[in-house]
C-alpha cells in the first residue's frame, strides 16, 4: 500500500508555506508524494492519509485558530495516524528558544490542546518589515524592540535554518 502524506499549513507572510514546499520537495526527491493544502482549503477525511504534518505560523503570540479548531475537531482521527507539527516564529531565532521544549509559543500551544503528535519541531521565521501592513509593522517592530531584535524597518532577515528543515523532512519520511 502506498503511504499517503498531507502537509497542512497556515501561513501569514509566506515563510511557513516556503518551509512546507521544502518538505514536499524532500518527499519528491525520494519519489514519494505529499499533498500540500492550506488549512483554509482542507476538506478531506484525516484518515484518508497515513501521515499528516501540520505547519503553523505565529502572529501576535498565537497559532491560527483554524489550526487549533482542526486539531480539536479531528483529535481522534489524528491519534490514529502518524502526525507531525511544526511552528514557525521569530522567537525561535534565538538558540535558547529554538526547540519544542524551549520555545514559549510551542509550550503554550500544547498546554491549550489535548493532542500529542508523533514529532514536533520549531523553526525560526523571516522578518520582512517592508511586507507588513502598517499596523503589523509597528507591532512587530515594538515586539522586536522588547526582545532586542532588529527594529530597522528596512530589515529583511530570513532566520530559517534550512539544514534543520531538511533534517526534519528526512525524519518525517521515517514516520
Amino acid at each position: 500500500m502506498k503511504v499517503k502524506t498531507v502537509i497542512l499549513y497556515s501561513s501569514v507572510d509566506g515563510q511557513t508555506l516556503k518551509i512546507c514546499n521544502k518538505l514536499r520537495e524532500i518527499y519528491q526527491q525520494n519519489n514519494e508524494k505529499a499533498e500540500l493544502i492550506s488549512i483554509d482549503d482542507f476538506t478531506k477525511d484525516v484518515t484518508h492519509y497515513d501521515r499528516l504534518i501540520i505547519g503553523a505560523s505565529i502572529r501576535y503570540g498565537v497559532h491560527n485558530k483554524k489550526i487549533i479548531d482542526f486539531i480539536n475537531t479531528n483529535k481522534k482521527q489524528l491519534d490514529s495516524i502518524k502526525t507531525a507539527f511544526f511552528s514557525v516564529n521569530l522567537v525561535a531565532r534565538k538558540p535558547e528558544k529554538s526547540t519544542p521544549e524551549t520555545n514559549p509559543y510551542v509550550i503554550k500551544f500544547f498546554k491549550t490542546i489535548d493532542w500529542a503528535p508523533t514529532i514536533v519541531e520549531v523553526f525560526a521565521g523571516k522578518l520582512d518589515y517592508k511586507k507588513y501592513p502598517f499596523f503589523d509593522r509597528i507591532m512587530i517592530q515594538f515586539i522586536m524592540w522588547i526582545t532586542k531584535g532588529p527594529t530597522n524597518t528596512s530589515a529583511e532577515i530570513e532566520y530559517t535554518n534550512w539544514d534543520k528543515v531538511t533534517a526534519f523532512g528526512t525524519q518525517l519520511k521515517t514516520l
